[in-house]
């Protein structure tokens, strides 16, 4: 499989009128932030969010109502409200935002803004996970509804590590007074700069025009913006899409895995159709001392994971090499086909489980310790699973192959709330 080559005009992230909340409007800005949509936990999280502040974004990104589009209409309806009522403003001229997250040693600071659309033949933005259909049409009916980027997607390059280009009007930009400043519930401070100058603008996009970058998280919205990208044929705001840009040449990111949730299956019956395919052996929990043993079978190598649902901790590894032989797909590099999602997947849940990947049956979930109090509670299986290094994810994504979906979670994630861009304003 060839590389794709870095198109000769690179990453263009240009400014926006940012539409931020009015802090004397709500009770804290805290409050009505939310983590991405797809990592609330639902339907807990949703109604701790909807709770915290009557006007928390999550009334935006996941709206409730009995059918689709009176999900989407309500959250169009709700933005123009918050809007005219002055929850919501637009800020008065167009900026990109310099954005940090901080907790504990953890620093990270990136950019924030409207990223020119490129399809992936391009090399300019890699993709590195596959992604599911009803879940990008989904995201494409809100966005029509709302014509509203609600969330900024995260994104990573890597530039040489010296203090020049964006980096440079980043670390001069931090010393300044910031737009916002709160910590979130999670223990994060987040702040957030505007940089109007047009000089410091036209050097972050002479660094920027050089590099390409690769899809940490939101490779479904990404996906939703170039499908209403290739709706509007003429020019205008739909050309791009919002982000986060974030050197990790510099701020390097956290990669997690996320874990499956298979509702159908009880854990006992998971184990017993494993057997004679795969190592299984009972460790000791609680969960924490659980994911020890799953992180040294991990770096022992090969492909390992743990089972769990029945208040006990199974760790699965050393998988048949025949049958990884046969169920496997070929065609693929290496470093894809010895992939424990990969594994999974193809071996697992299509060949041993015989499971469909639909949401009836298997479920996503970031948090180790929410899969497996949800397989507890529903008498299911979580499947829980060891992190993907982000050198390898780099490498595949680089040569053009894509990981199977929900296959990595880079982090820490942008809050969602702290700025958003609405189509309507350009």
């Amino acid at each position: 499989m060839t590389t794709p080559e870095p198109a000769r005009d690179g990453l263009r992230l240009s400014p926006f009128r940012g539409l931020r909340y009015v802090p004397e409007r709500v009770g804290s800005l805290a409050a009505v932030t939310s983590p991405p949509y797809d990592v609330v936990v639902r339907p807990d999280g949703l109604r701790h969010l909807e709770t915290a502040d009557p006007y928390n974004i999550v009334r935006l990104i996941l709206p409730q109502a009995a059918a689709p589009t009176a999900r989407n209409r309500q959250a169009a309806e709700t933005l123009h409200r918050w809007q005219a009522e002055g929850v919501l403003r637009a800020d008065p001229e167009p900026a990109l935002y310099v954005y940090e997250q901080r907790s504990g040693e953890l620093l990270q600071r990136g950019l924030i803004g409207a990223l020119r659309l490129s399809p992936p033949e391009e090399g300019v933005v890699l993709p590195h996970e596959d992604v599911m259909p009803d879940v990008v049409e989904d995201r494409a009916a809100l966005m029509r509804e709302t014509a509203a980027n609600l969330e900024p997607l995260l994104f990573t390059y890597r530039s040489t590590g010296s203090t020049v280009g964006a980096t440079a009007v980043i670390e001069r930009t931090i010393h300044r007074s910031p737009l916002l400043s709160t910590t979130t519930e999670d223990g994060f401070r987040h702040r957030l700069w505007a940089v109007t100058d047009p000089a410091e603008l036209a050097e972050i996009d002479a660094d920027l025009s050089r590099r390409q970058a690769v899809i940490a998280d939101g490779h479904h919205r990404w996906a939703t913006y170039l499908r209403l990208h290739a709706e509007h044929a003429a020019p205008g705001p739909w050309d791009s899409g919002l982000v986060l840009l974030v050197d990790t040449a510099r701020y390097p990111l956290r990669v997690r895995a996320i874990h499956r949730l298979l509702h159908q299956l009880p854990v006992g019956d998971a184990a017993a159709a494993l057997e004679g395919s795969f190592r299984i052996r009972k460790v000791d929990g609680p969960l924490p001392a659980a994911l020890d043993s799953l992180a040294a079978a991990s770096e022992a190598g090969g492909n390992a994971y743990l089972l769990a649902g029945d208040g006990g901790f199974r760790l699965v590894d050393r998988p048949d090499p025949g049958l990884l032989d046969r169920t496997v797909p070929r065609g693929r590099p290496e470093a894809w086909r010895s992939l424990d999602a990969t594994v999974l997947h193809s071996v697992m849940l299509e060949h041993v489980w015989q499971i469909p990947d639909t949401a009836e049956h298997i479920g996503y979930i970031h948090d180790a310790a929410a899969a497996v109090e949800q397989a507890e509670m529903r008498g299911g299986t979580a499947v829980v699973m060891h992190p993907v290094r982000e050198d390898v994810v780099r490498e595949l994504a680089q040569q053009g192959v894509t990981m199977p979906r929900k296959s990595t979670s880079f982090g820490p994630k942008p809050a969602t709330g702290l700025v958003l861009r609405s189509l309507e304003l350009g």
